[in-house]
Protein backbone atom coordinates (compact mmCIF):
# COMPACT_ATOMS: atom_id res chain seq x y z
CA UNK A 1 0.00 0.00 0.00
CA UNK A 2 1.48 3.22 -1.20
CA UNK A 3 1.88 6.16 1.15
CA UNK A 4 -0.79 8.27 -0.16
CA UNK A 5 -3.30 5.75 0.41
CA UNK A 6 -2.48 5.23 3.95
CA UNK A 7 -2.98 8.68 4.84
CA UNK A 8 -5.90 8.98 2.97
CA UNK A 9 -7.36 5.89 4.60
CA UNK A 10 -6.73 7.32 8.28
CA UNK A 11 -8.31 10.73 6.83
CA UNK A 12 -11.33 8.53 6.34
CA UNK A 13 -11.14 6.89 9.78
CA UNK A 14 -10.26 10.31 11.36
CA UNK A 15 -13.15 12.14 10.13
CA UNK A 16 -15.51 9.24 10.53
CA UNK A 17 -14.15 9.58 14.34
CA UNK A 18 -15.27 12.99 14.25
CA UNK A 19 -11.56 13.85 14.96
CA UNK A 20 -10.13 17.57 13.96
CA UNK A 21 -7.10 17.74 11.78
CA UNK A 22 -4.88 19.36 8.79
CA UNK A 23 -4.45 18.05 5.66
CA UNK A 24 -1.32 19.52 4.15
CA UNK A 25 -0.82 19.01 0.53
CA UNK A 26 2.02 19.88 -1.22
CA UNK A 27 0.59 21.15 -4.84
CA UNK A 28 3.84 22.44 -6.48
CA UNK A 29 7.43 22.61 -6.60
CA UNK A 30 10.10 23.95 -8.27
CA UNK A 31 13.75 23.06 -8.61
CA UNK A 32 14.80 20.69 -6.04
CA UNK A 33 12.88 20.33 -2.94
CA UNK A 34 12.51 17.07 -0.41
CA UNK A 35 8.96 16.52 -1.74
CA UNK A 36 7.51 16.40 -4.26
CA UNK A 37 3.44 17.36 -5.75
CA UNK A 38 1.05 15.09 -4.56
CA UNK A 39 2.89 14.41 -0.81
CA UNK A 40 0.57 14.22 1.83
CA UNK A 41 0.78 14.80 5.64
CA UNK A 42 -2.24 14.75 8.51
CA UNK A 43 -1.55 17.17 11.69
CA UNK A 44 -3.37 16.86 14.44
CA UNK A 45 -3.60 20.10 16.46
CA UNK A 46 -0.76 19.53 18.78
CA UNK A 47 1.58 19.94 15.54
CA UNK A 48 1.54 16.40 15.69
CA UNK A 49 2.52 14.45 12.32
CA UNK A 50 0.49 11.58 12.52
CA UNK A 51 1.17 9.95 8.78
CA UNK A 52 2.40 11.39 5.78
CA UNK A 53 5.36 13.33 4.98
CA UNK A 54 5.61 17.35 3.04
CA UNK A 55 9.69 17.34 3.63
CA UNK A 56 12.04 18.26 5.77
CA UNK A 57 12.51 21.75 8.40
CA UNK A 58 12.44 23.76 5.27
CA UNK A 59 8.58 23.85 5.08
CA UNK A 60 8.00 21.73 8.46
CA UNK A 61 7.50 25.49 10.94
CA UNK A 62 5.46 27.49 8.40
CA UNK A 63 3.17 24.64 7.82
CA UNK A 64 2.66 23.77 11.29
CA UNK A 65 1.83 27.50 12.15
CA UNK A 66 -0.21 27.98 9.10
CA UNK A 67 -2.10 24.20 10.44
CA UNK A 68 -2.67 25.70 13.84
CA UNK A 69 -3.99 29.25 12.44
CA UNK A 70 -6.74 26.98 10.14
CA UNK A 71 -7.47 24.73 12.95
CA UNK A 72 -8.36 28.13 15.09
CA UNK A 73 -10.84 29.72 12.28
CA UNK A 74 -11.66 26.68 10.43
CA UNK A 75 -9.88 28.48 6.87
CA UNK A 76 -7.70 26.66 4.62
CA UNK A 77 -4.68 28.16 3.49
CA UNK A 78 -1.67 28.20 1.20
CA UNK A 79 1.68 28.59 2.12
CA UNK A 80 4.52 29.32 -0.69
CA UNK A 81 8.24 28.32 1.34
CA UNK A 82 10.59 30.27 -1.56
CA UNK A 83 14.34 31.43 -1.16
CA UNK A 84 14.58 34.72 0.04
CA UNK A 85 16.35 36.07 -3.14
CA UNK A 86 12.76 34.78 -5.01
CA UNK A 87 10.85 36.81 -2.29
CA UNK A 88 12.44 39.27 -2.65
CA UNK A 89 11.43 39.61 -6.39
CA UNK A 90 8.08 39.00 -5.67
CA UNK A 91 8.42 42.53 -3.08
CA UNK A 92 7.25 39.92 0.01
CA UNK A 93 8.94 39.33 3.21
CA UNK A 94 8.47 36.09 5.62
CA UNK A 95 4.98 36.17 7.35
CA UNK A 96 3.63 38.10 4.37
CA UNK A 97 -0.14 37.31 3.02
CA UNK A 98 -0.79 38.41 -0.23
CA UNK A 99 -3.79 37.01 -2.47
CA UNK A 100 -4.60 34.65 -0.01
CA UNK A 101 -1.03 32.93 0.12
CA UNK A 102 1.35 33.50 2.73
CA UNK A 103 4.84 33.40 2.17
CA UNK A 104 7.54 31.64 3.93
CA UNK A 105 11.49 31.68 3.79
CA UNK A 106 13.65 28.30 2.92
CA UNK A 107 16.80 28.86 4.30
CA UNK A 108 17.67 25.37 3.32
CA UNK A 109 20.69 24.51 0.64
CA UNK A 110 18.09 22.95 -1.85
CA UNK A 111 16.56 26.29 -2.00
CA UNK A 112 13.59 24.65 -3.66
CA UNK A 113 10.22 26.56 -3.61
CA UNK A 114 7.30 24.51 -1.77
CA UNK A 115 3.69 25.67 -2.05
CA UNK A 116 1.45 23.78 0.21
CA UNK A 117 -2.15 23.91 0.62
CA UNK A 118 -3.23 23.08 3.89
CA UNK A 119 -6.89 22.45 4.51
CA UNK A 120 -8.66 21.71 8.21
CA UNK A 121 -11.29 19.19 8.41
CA UNK A 122 -13.49 20.06 11.91
CA UNK A 123 -15.56 17.71 13.15
CA UNK A 124 -19.21 18.45 12.69
CA UNK A 125 -20.59 21.00 15.02
CA UNK A 126 -22.30 19.02 17.90
CA UNK A 127 -26.13 19.19 19.06
CA UNK A 128 -26.86 17.59 22.41
CA UNK A 129 -30.43 17.31 23.21
CA UNK A 130 -31.88 16.06 26.71
CA UNK A 131 -35.44 14.96 26.40
CA UNK A 132 -37.55 12.30 23.78
CA UNK A 133 -40.80 14.92 23.17
CA UNK A 134 -42.21 15.26 20.03
CA UNK A 135 -39.77 18.70 19.49
CA UNK A 136 -37.02 16.83 20.76
CA UNK A 137 -36.98 14.14 18.10
CA UNK A 138 -38.34 16.55 15.66
CA UNK A 139 -34.96 18.44 16.48
CA UNK A 140 -32.68 15.21 16.36
CA UNK A 141 -33.56 14.69 12.81
CA UNK A 142 -33.21 18.26 11.55
CA UNK A 143 -30.25 19.12 12.80
CA UNK A 144 -29.24 15.77 11.49
CA UNK A 145 -29.63 17.11 7.49
CA UNK A 146 -28.41 20.08 8.53
CA UNK A 147 -24.94 18.83 9.01
CA UNK A 148 -24.47 18.54 13.04
CA UNK A 149 -23.57 15.63 15.16
CA UNK A 150 -26.23 14.78 16.94
CA UNK A 151 -26.51 13.21 20.52
CA UNK A 152 -29.96 12.99 22.12
CA UNK A 153 -29.88 11.78 26.04
CA UNK A 154 -33.06 11.00 27.64
CA UNK A 155 -34.47 7.57 30.11
CA UNK A 156 -34.92 4.91 27.79
CA UNK A 157 -38.62 4.72 28.95
CA UNK A 158 -39.43 8.00 27.60
CA UNK A 159 -38.18 7.02 23.94
CA UNK A 160 -41.02 5.96 21.94
CA UNK A 161 -39.76 5.43 18.61
CA UNK A 162 -36.10 5.12 17.60
CA UNK A 163 -34.50 8.39 17.34
CA UNK A 164 -32.58 9.83 14.04
CA UNK A 165 -29.56 10.62 16.27
CA UNK A 166 -25.69 9.73 15.95
CA UNK A 167 -25.69 8.81 19.87
CA UNK A 168 -28.47 7.87 21.98
CA UNK A 169 -27.88 7.92 25.75
CA UNK A 170 -30.00 6.19 27.95
CA UNK A 171 -30.29 9.33 31.20
CA UNK A 172 -29.27 12.84 30.73
CA UNK A 173 -26.30 12.76 31.11
CA UNK A 174 -23.72 12.25 27.87
CA UNK A 175 -20.55 10.17 28.85
CA UNK A 176 -18.73 11.40 26.17
CA UNK A 177 -18.77 14.36 23.80
CA UNK A 178 -16.85 15.43 20.98
CA UNK A 179 -14.64 18.05 21.53
CA UNK A 180 -15.96 20.84 18.71
CA UNK A 181 -18.74 23.82 19.04
CA UNK A 182 -21.38 22.66 20.86
CA UNK A 183 -25.25 23.63 21.45
CA UNK A 184 -27.38 22.27 24.07
CA UNK A 185 -31.04 22.11 24.28
CA UNK A 186 -33.38 20.77 26.60
CA UNK A 187 -36.43 19.60 25.85
CA UNK A 188 -38.01 17.07 28.51
CA UNK A 189 -41.44 19.03 28.35
CA UNK A 190 -42.26 18.01 31.80
CA UNK A 191 -40.64 14.47 32.43
CA UNK A 192 -37.75 15.60 34.47
CA UNK A 193 -36.87 19.25 33.52
CA UNK A 194 -35.45 19.69 37.12
CA UNK A 195 -32.73 16.86 35.99
CA UNK A 196 -32.23 17.59 32.83
CA UNK A 197 -31.18 21.46 33.12
CA UNK A 198 -28.90 20.19 36.06
CA UNK A 199 -26.86 18.19 33.41
CA UNK A 200 -27.33 20.71 30.46
CA UNK A 201 -25.73 23.07 33.18
CA UNK A 202 -22.51 20.61 33.27
CA UNK A 203 -21.89 20.56 29.23
CA UNK A 204 -19.49 23.47 27.73
CA UNK A 205 -21.30 25.17 25.10
CA UNK A 206 -22.19 28.23 23.37
CA UNK A 207 -25.58 27.83 23.80
CA UNK A 208 -27.89 26.44 26.32
CA UNK A 209 -31.77 26.43 25.50
CA UNK A 210 -35.01 25.10 27.29
CA UNK A 211 -38.40 24.59 25.42
CA UNK A 212 -40.96 26.06 27.85
CA UNK A 213 -42.36 29.26 28.91
CA UNK A 214 -40.42 31.64 31.02
CA UNK A 215 -42.89 31.58 33.69
CA UNK A 216 -41.86 27.67 33.72
CA UNK A 217 -38.22 28.69 33.69
CA UNK A 218 -38.59 31.08 36.26
CA UNK A 219 -39.56 28.81 38.73
CA UNK A 220 -37.17 25.45 37.89
CA UNK A 221 -34.41 28.66 38.16
CA UNK A 222 -35.52 29.25 41.67
CA UNK A 223 -35.22 25.04 42.42
CA UNK A 224 -31.67 24.76 40.16
CA UNK A 225 -29.95 27.97 42.63
CA UNK A 226 -31.28 26.66 45.37
CA UNK A 227 -29.99 23.29 44.45
CA UNK A 228 -26.40 24.55 44.16
CA UNK A 229 -26.46 25.88 40.37
CA UNK A 230 -24.76 29.63 39.85
CA UNK A 231 -27.26 31.55 39.14
CA UNK A 232 -25.50 33.29 36.24
CA UNK A 233 -25.10 29.98 34.39
CA UNK A 234 -29.15 29.58 34.89
CA UNK A 235 -29.75 32.67 33.64
CA UNK A 236 -28.00 32.07 30.38
CA UNK A 237 -30.10 29.36 29.12
CA UNK A 238 -32.66 30.54 26.42
CA UNK A 239 -36.19 30.20 27.40
CA UNK A 240 -38.26 29.15 25.40
CA UNK A 241 -35.69 28.21 22.91
CA UNK A 242 -35.97 29.31 19.42
CA UNK A 243 -36.28 32.55 17.59
CA UNK A 244 -40.29 33.94 17.91
CA UNK A 245 -41.98 32.62 14.53
CA UNK A 246 -44.99 31.89 15.76
CA UNK A 247 -44.00 28.08 15.98
CA UNK A 248 -47.05 25.75 16.82
CA UNK A 249 -46.56 22.47 16.32
CA UNK A 250 -43.33 20.44 17.02
CA UNK A 251 -41.66 20.50 13.55
CA UNK A 252 -42.22 24.33 13.75
CA UNK A 253 -40.46 24.49 16.88
CA UNK A 254 -37.81 22.51 16.23
CA UNK A 255 -37.08 24.65 13.09
CA UNK A 256 -37.25 27.55 15.23
CA UNK A 257 -34.48 26.38 17.37
CA UNK A 258 -32.14 25.38 14.84
CA UNK A 259 -32.59 29.06 13.15
CA UNK A 260 -31.72 29.96 16.84
CA UNK A 261 -28.76 28.00 16.38
CA UNK A 262 -27.53 28.92 13.23
CA UNK A 263 -27.76 32.67 14.58
CA UNK A 264 -24.99 31.32 16.88
CA UNK A 265 -23.36 29.18 14.89
CA UNK A 266 -22.48 31.88 11.94
CA UNK A 267 -22.12 34.98 14.30
CA UNK A 268 -18.95 36.79 13.13
CA UNK A 269 -18.74 34.66 9.77
CA UNK A 270 -21.32 36.22 7.80
CA UNK A 271 -19.75 38.27 4.35
CA UNK A 272 -21.36 40.15 2.01
CA UNK A 273 -23.26 38.34 -0.73
CA UNK A 274 -23.31 39.98 -3.63
CA UNK A 275 -27.11 38.45 -4.65
CA UNK A 276 -28.73 39.95 -1.58
CA UNK A 277 -27.25 43.55 -2.02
Amino acid sequence: MSAHVEVMDLVAQMKSAEQPFVLATVVRTVSVTAAKAGAKAIIRPDGTIVAGWIGGGCARGAVLKAAREALLDGKPRMVSVQPENLLAELGVKPGDDREGIRFASNLCPSRGTMDIFVEPVLPHPSLVILGASPVAMSLAAQARQLGYHVTLAAPAADIAAEPDADVIIDGFTPSYLNDTRRFVVVSTQGKGDEVALRAALAIKAEYHAFVGSRRKMAALRKKLVAGGSEAAAVDCVKAPAGLDLGAITPEEIAMSILAEITVERRRGQRTANPSRS
